[in-house]
């Protein structure tokens, strides 16, 4: 075999696919399993396997899998083996072999496919795994001499805490013995740290530990192994260090190349150099696997690893941008491994380039107010810490490791005080800003300083490849999805957000709006349609293509209608808010007095004129001062940078706007105004539809139109005539009802006259309107003898109508009458002379009404 790292990776792989173990893929850095941050280990995507949650979809496996980890980052580039990110060589049994299969596996390989000597080789296995210790040296034939026992600390696995429940077990390691020139002899045991090197580690998952802490066997026992990568090729290359490979010497070189300085020559800078190195390894391929520098979780590792390589050059004098120059190293080197590298290649570069710059704004004012710290107190103070971070951006770690070269201390508690008490005011700040509801703002910025603004596609397509920036909780079951990209318009300029989904290979989103979460940052607001998706996930962003074709007719649309104004009722109309919706449009203009019906009709046939003339639909970006010369008229409410996107809607409309529109004005369709009315001093409103909508509109007209005239038994052309002779009947109709009326009023008032008492008639009558009991009441009161009356009913039972007539010669006041007494019906009313009329809503109140009437005229 080669001693190459492709040769490597392809011997392990193919040895245990000969011997019946299925090839699986790298898992991502960022796991599936929520209870850790990063892929630490081959087993992690295997874990719901191994718990049983999931029923494996083969018994045997083996995988090169990605992994990071910063348990040593306090030591990387001053050890010759330990890395950030790494690869991770394994072998997994699920219920089939377990120790007797996975130790002559493991042997074989080393020995007969690497080549390496036997005699080399030292095995560990846990204190009390008798089983291991028999098999090592009866079944693979290693001596006992060179098989060591260690405890729970070296050679025992949990899932989680060691001593907690869950499936757990001893594990055996082997190691590589370099020789006398790297420390003394006695094995992983007794040697030096440096001459053994462990390059396997073999995990037995034999017991179920209880709550009680006692070990129950599980009827299915797995294997989990990994065989470090970055270790067992210096071996195979006569080697010591990982930095002396192909893996990191192209990244250390590259690291040369950016400071100057050789590698080599002085083991400072050496240090300096490997931890570029191996930083330039992490940060690649984090963020080719969707981290994002942030303040929070794997963002904030990836934040500290990005500064640390930038400190580390600064040091150096490095004043120019080196993470791009890294990354590039680290492509060239590892690209033909890991083909994602080369594929998100811009994008990485793009991410940490953004990230170093941010960081070198502040990088030599923080050094210089630490360097100042130091000097005058011979410590970092808490607040002074905190300060650092807050305002220079150093991660706490960064202070620690800078103020531990110096030998001095940082004052932790002092720097958690510190946060704790911004957190808190922020909390409160918060809930001024929000009465109580907090919302997500400072989120937001880190959201925009992390990866700047979003860049909108929708302008030349409605579905776009993207990669999930961030999710965050909305509440009601919704979340906000953040892209790097999107053609999802945001809410903006009168025109909505569009709606549409989102798509990941774990999960879909139905998005129900766009807005914009700060200053060119897409918020889309959307519920999770099924699974799950997650920040870094690769996505595929498409909009609602049919509403945003309506809501482009209307918005267009809207700009012919402002220039048709402009044009009929003058040049003082002046755009002062809009709404371009799918369904409808609503243009606000300045106008003192309501837009006239000819008028109306008149900017109406301009519009549709312009759309018949199907003129090309022009958006171009040009400066703020050119597009003003050019005439380009400005929206009410919009801001404007010095360079602005002009809209020439044909060769006579010419706005500054930022909105989606057709490619041609005979794309909107007919234009039909609905209605126009005032919504205070000098402000007009238009309503008016577009496109389909207008031609549904006019459907439900022709409907209705057609509904009429059947009932008219009339062509629709004929139903103004037909109408106006319906007319004609029902007034002659009523005029006959009322004659009939006033008979039977007539006929009816002479018996009701005969109940006066003391001239008077106080009567309830349900069942008639207020017009004929009015002049029921004018009836009675003409009889002789008469000098009032008052008549009080339900015409429907639910309302109530008072009626009053007095003689003129009583001397009695109609209104005065009635006017208590609708007050008792829960109504009002009245009128001065001898005729009074009142109304109300209180049924159950007219007996008392009628008892406040005869008390007025002493009847009581």
């Amino acid at each position: 075999m080669d001693a190459t790292a492709a040769s490597l990776r392809n011997a392990f792989v193919d040895f245990f696919v000969e011997r019946g173990h299925t090839p699986v893929p790298s898992s991502s850095l960022i796991p599936h399993d929520k209870t850790v941050l990063f892929t630490v280990a081959g087993m992690v995507q295997f874990k719901p396997y191994f718990l049983g949650d999931e029923v494996a979809p083969f018994s045997r496996a083996t995988t090169v899998q990605k992994c990071f980890r910063t348990l040593d980052i306090d030591i990387i580039g001053t050890t010759a083996r330990h890395c950030t990110f790494f690869e991770m060589l394994g072998n997994f049994s699920f219920g089939d072999y377990f120790k007797e299969g996975a130790l002559p596996f493991a042997w074989e390989l080393v020995t007969e496919v690497l080549g390496l000597d036997p005699e080399r080789l030292w095995v560990t296995v846990h204190e009390t795994d008798d089983e291991a210790a028999d098999l090592w040296h009866r079944l693979v034939g290693v001596p006992t001499e060179r098989i060591q026992r260690l405890g729970d600390e070296d050679n025992w696995w949990a899932m989680g805490d060691k001593y907690g429940p869950g499936p757990c077990g001893p594990c055996s390691e082997i190691y590589y013995d370099l020789g006398p020139d790297y420390g003394p002899d006695g094995g992983p045991l007794h040697g030096g740290e440096n001459r053994f090197v462990e390059i396997w580690n073999l995990v037995f998952m034999q017991y179920n530990r209880m709550p009680d802490k006692s070990l129950v066997e599980l009827p299915k026992k797995n294997i989990d192994t990994g065989a470090g990568f970055e270790r067992i090729l210096p071996i195979l290359q006569g080697g010591y260090s990982v930095f002396e490979t192909e893996l990191m010497r192209p990244m250390v070189a590259a690291a040369e190349r950016i400071t100057g300085r050789r590698y080599g020559d002085d083991e400072r800078v050496d240090v300096s150099l490997r931890i570029m190195g191996d930083h330039a390894r992490a940060m690649s391929f984090l963020v080719s696997d969707g981290v994002f520098p942030s303040n929070e979780d794997r963002g904030y590792v990836l934040r500290r690893i990005v500064r640390r390589a930038v400190r580390h050059g600064f040091q150096l004098g490095v004043e120019k941008l080196l993470t791009p120059t890294l990354v590039e190293a680290t492509v060239d080197t590892l690209g033909e491994a890991w083909p994602d590298l080369v594929r998100n290649r811009d994008f990485v570069v793009d991410v940490v380039t953004r990230e170093e710059e941010r960081f070198r704004q502040t990088l030599k004012s923080g050094s210089t107010i630490l360097d100042e710290e130091i000097g005058r107190a011979g410590r970092v103070s808490g607040p002074a810490a905190f300060r650092l971070h807050d305002t220079f951006g150093f991660p706490i770690e960064l202070t620690t490791e800078i103020a531990g070269e110096r030998g001095v201390d940082v004052d932790l508690p002092g720097f958690q005080e510190s946060m704790e008490e911004q957190r808190r005011r922020a909390k409160e700040d918060r809930k001024a800003a929000s009465g109580g509801n907090a919302v997500p703002t400072e989120a937001y910025r880190d959201i925009l300083d992390e990866f700047g603004t979003t860049e909108f596609t929708g302008y030349a397509e409605y579905e776009s490849k993207a990669r999930v920036l961030a999710v965050v909780p909305a509440g009601d079951e919704r979340v906000e999805i953040f892209l790097d990209r999107t053609p999802f318009y945001a809410e903006g300029g009168g025109q909505v957000g569009d709606t549409g989904t989102i798509t990941t290979p774990t999960g879909t989103a139905r998005v129900l709006d766009t807005t914009y979460a700060l200053p060119g940052l897409h918020r889309h607001t959307a519920q999770l349609a099924e699974g799950e998706i997650t920040a870094g996930q690769e996505a595929t962003a498409a909009i609602d293509a049919d509403r945003r074709e309506a809501i482009r007719r209307n918005h267009t649309g809207t700009h012919l209608l402002h220039w048709a104004l402009r044009e009929v009722i003058g040049t003082h109309v002046k755009q002062q808010g809009s709404l371009v919706a799918p369904e409808y449009l609503r243009f606000d203009f300045s106008h003192h007095s309501p837009v006239g019906d000819e008028e109306l009709a008149r900017i109406e046939a301009m519009v549709n004129e312009r759309i018949l003339a199907n003129e090309p639909v022009r958006a171009y970006e040009t400066s703020k001062d050119q597009a003003e010369q050019l005439g380009a008229i400005a929206f009410f409410g919009d801001k404007y940078g010095d360079y602005v996107r002009v809209v020439e809607a044909g060769t006579r409309s010419m706005e500054l706007c930022g909105g989606t529109h057709v490619g041609a004005l005979g794309m909107i369709g007919p234009v039909k105004v609905l209605s126009e009315s005032s919504i205070g001093s000098n402000m007009r409103r238009i309503f008016a539809l577009t496109g389909a909508a207008t031609l549904d509109h006019f459907r439900q007209e022709e409907r209705l139109l057609a509904q009429a005239a059947d009932l008219l038994r009339a062509k629709p052309e004929e139903l103004p005539d037909a109408v106006q002779r319906t007319l004609q009947k029902q007034k002659a109709l009523e005029d006959e009802l009322k004659g009939l009326r006033a008979q039977v009023a007539k006929a009816e008032s002479g018996t009701l006259a005969a109940e006066a008492v003391d001239g008077c008639v106080v009567l309830r009558r349900d069942g008639m309107a207020q017009d004929q009991l009015r002049d029921l009441a004018l009836a009675i009161r003409d009889q002789p003898g008469v000098r009032a009356v008052v008549l009080v009913g339900t015409p429907d039972g639910e309302r109530v109508a008072l009626v009053a007539a007095t003689a003129k010669e009583s001397g009695l006041q109609a209104g005065a009458l009635i006017g208590e007494a609708a007050k008792a019906v829960g109504g009002g009313g009245g009128g001065k002379g001898d005729v009074a009329v009142a109304g109300g809503k209180d049924v159950t109140g007219i007996d008392r009404a009628l008892e406040i009437v005869r008390a007025a005229l002493g009847l009581a």
